[in-house]
């Protein structure tokens, strides 16, 4: 008997810290979450305009609330690359953080990869042929 009472208490606290996952990863953090945030909150994320918050609110309403922030793909307008500059800004549970608007960087911006290095033609370098 103790020992389902142990098992049992487990199971409570086991489930109590996996519910509470979620809110813990968006705190301290700048989030949108996109089962709770009006068309305000969710034109702060970058690339993201009144018209796209529009279609994510539809979206949310006819199909209930995104189980994953790569659900927002499902939203005409949100492809992958857009998807790969909100996804540091999203969440699914707990609450908005993010007050002010992100601005998207340019393509590429912050790959980790260095731009390729630019040659000057050979009249601009002083060098001859």
């Amino acid at each position: 008997m103790k020992r389902m009472h142990r098992i049992a208490g487990l199971v409570v606290v086991t489930s109590l810290v996996l519910s509470a996952l979620p809110a813990l990863a968006a705190e301290g953090r700048r989030v949108v979450n996109v089962n709770t945030a009006d068309a305000a909150q969710l034109a702060l994320l970058p690339r993201v305009g009144p018209s796209l918050a529009e279609k994510i609110l539809a979206f949310r309403k006819e199909n209930g609330p995104f189980k994953a922030p790569e659900d927002l793909m499902l939203v005409q307008g949100v492809g992958e690359k857009t998807f790969q500059l909100l996804k540091p800004y999203l969440a699914v549970a707990g609450e908005t953080t993010l007050k002010e608007k992100v601005k998207a960087g340019k393509p590429g911006a912050g790959s980790g990869k260095p731009e390729p290095e630019k040659k000057k033609p050979a009249a601009a370098t002083g060098e001859e042929r």
